[in-house]
């Protein structure tokens, strides 16, 4: 009778051990293969950064120099005067005073004379970027919104890419599926280099992020179905996010050096050379091999994971009744049906996909708000991603001593209350603004990597990565907003910070009702999971256990 125990996958492969050479080399390779989405994740913050501008003048209209140093009327912004970026005083009217030796402000008030549009092009200032898209194809004034529309259409491409890529791990493979995202994105950045207009850029921009952000889900998945629980919680702060952290801090220092947006893009794509050896260090997933009734391939790549570490294999490392239930997996077909159908499923699919949308937005729009905030916008990035360093440390400890709820909830609070409290501080004290704005960023960050933890331990195996790709699809529509909520700030400063601040304490409220993850192994069929608020629909909880009791009825009688 004890041949016909099934165990868990993780008690299953026990006898690997937890840190040995083979968890080594799948740690060390997926780290480095998230670390290019760090180092291209945020590009656009300078590749699309809006210089100062104003009207540009012709050199060919005669008007005195005077006249020159007057033709750009001053306007009040943020409480601070300075010239106007979109409207110029009458090119006519202004040439001919000039011409007729009228001096502004005693013969004419030049208040009076009436603006106009910028109709000959603007003139960019250069102290900090040689070139941008907005310098190169005049995203400006009533273009403007080309700005933050180019970044939404990047993530409406994420998007697309996690419901697919999320779709087809699930159904060909983890392995597979990560190479091809990872190949469509350098592919993509490799072509945006020689883009002709803005709208092919944009094009091109969004299958960029249909690769980039899918590659970064398919890899944590993996490594988290396929290392140990030990080495589980470091990997999916230290391997995971620290990779990506220590990627988003060296892009600002090579930014810093490479000031014209074409040549920023050549290192962007070429990061992506450094996938080619992992094809030969990372193997699929024996979890997700084993659940597709692939029993043979998952036995062969546990001997050579055993082999690697140096430890006796058992004779029989899955036992009949294992083997028969594998089997019988690979007969259920699972995709997104399955999460719609069972009301436990959606309920924790709508509560994280609530968090995921609530987090995104506060992490991506305060990404992108780095250009605008004040000082050096390569420093301000800099120190943006350093942020992230204490924040996934601090993430991992919690996550290794703490529940998963208080993780969650007391991260996102913490987030929350900061980023509220930015637009408190007076005009005066910039660098205060620029503090909270960054703590902000800690507690959005950590909770950004509790979240990714939690969901991997609430879906079962079978569905796991189709679910995670919901979430996924479901934080793009954050990051997809996040551009505009950034643009929001210039209608009314504050209300950005606002609404980032008033999503984060709605999740961190919401978190709370999550089942508790932490100390409980992977579950690996829908019946294993956990209940949301222990609560169960009669009717599903009678289909689940007659369908338990047929199946090991099954067992039995061919056992």
């Amino acid at each position: 009778m004890s041949n016909q125990t099934i165990r868990n996958y993780d008690s299953i492969t026990s006898f690997l051990g937890s840190w040995g050479p083979f968890q080594r080399r799948i740690f060390l390779a997926l780290a480095i293969s998230i670390f290019p989405n760090g180092f291209i994740g945020i590009y656009i913050v300078f590749v699309a950064d809006t210089p100062p501008h104003e009207c540009y003048i012709p050199e060919n209209y005669s008007i005195s120099e005077m006249w020159r140093n007057e033709i750009i009327p001053l306007e009040t912004v943020d409480g601070i005067e300075k010239r106007s970026s979109c409207s110029r005083l009458n090119l006519e009217i202004v040439r001919n005073y000039s011409q007729n030796d009228i001096m502004p402000n005693l013969d004419v008030n030049v208040s009076e004379i009436p603006l106009e549009s910028c109709r000959d092009g603007w003139t960019y200032s250069k102290k900090i970027y040689q070139s941008t898209i907005v310098t190169e194809w005049d995203l400006v004034c009533q273009n403007a919104y080309k700005t933050p529309l180019t970044t939404s259409i990047h993530y409406i491409g994420v998007l697309i890419g996690s419901l697919l890529s999320g779709q087809m791990s699930d159904r060909y493979g983890r392995r597979p599926a990560l190479f091809l995202m990872m190949a469509l994105q350098t592919v993509s950045i490799t072509a945006q280099i020689f883009s002709p207009s803005w709208e092919v850029f944009t094009l091109i921009f969004f299958f960029a992020g249909a690769g980039g952000f899918s590659n970064y889900t398919i890899a944590f998945v993996l490594g988290t179905e396929t290392l140990s629980p030990k080495a589980r919680v470091v990997f999916c702060s230290l391997g995971v996010f620290m990779s990506s952290a220590v990627g988003y801090m060296v892009m600002p220092s090579v930014a810093y050096f490479l000031r014209e947006w074409r040549l920023l893009l050549i290192p962007m794509a070429a990061i992506g050379l450094i996938y080619i050896p992992l094809w030969w260090l990372l193997p699929e997933s024996p979890r997700w091999l084993l659940y597709q009734g692939r029993v043979k391939e998952a036995e062969a790549t546990l001997r050579k994971a055993a082999k690697m570490n140096n430890i006796k294999v058992p004779q029989d490392i899955f036992t009949p009744a294992e083997i028969e239930d594998a089997l019988a997996m690979k007969d259920k077909k699972y995709n997104i049906s399955v999460i719609l159908k069972n009301c436990n499923v959606l309920s924790v699919t709508l509560l994280c996909s609530f968090l995921w949308v609530a987090i995104t937005i506060s992490y991506y729009a305060l990404i992108l708000n780095t250009s605008n905030l004040h000082g050096d916008p390569y420093l301000n990035c800099f120190l943006s991603a350093l942020t992230e360093v204490p924040a996934y440390i601090i993430a991992m400890l919690l996550l290794q001593y703490c529940s998963r709820r208080f993780c969650q909830s007391s991260t996102l609070f913490l987030g929350g209350i900061m980023i509220l409290c930015v637009h408190l501080i007076p005009i005066a004290l910039p660098g205060v603004a620029v503090f909270l704005e960054m703590l902000g960023k800690f507690g959005i960050t950590s909770s950004f990597c509790v979240v990714y933890a939690i969901s991997s331990e609430l879906f079962p195996t079978v569905i796991r990565n189709t679910a995670m790709g919901c979430c996924s699809v479901a934080a793009r529509i954050g990051t997809i907003i996040s551009p505009f909520i950034i643009y929001l700030g210039r209608y009314y400063k504050a209300l950005p910070y606002i609404l980032m601040g008033g999503l984060a304490i709605c999740g961190a409220i919401s978190s709370l009702i999550l089942p508790e993850t932490y100390g409980k192994p992977l579950p690996e069929t829908i019946p294993q999971m956990q209940q949301i608020c222990g609560i169960r629909g009669k009717q599903e909880k009678e289909a689940e256990t007659g369908e338990i009791t047929t199946d090991n009825q099954s067992k039995e009688s061919k056992l």
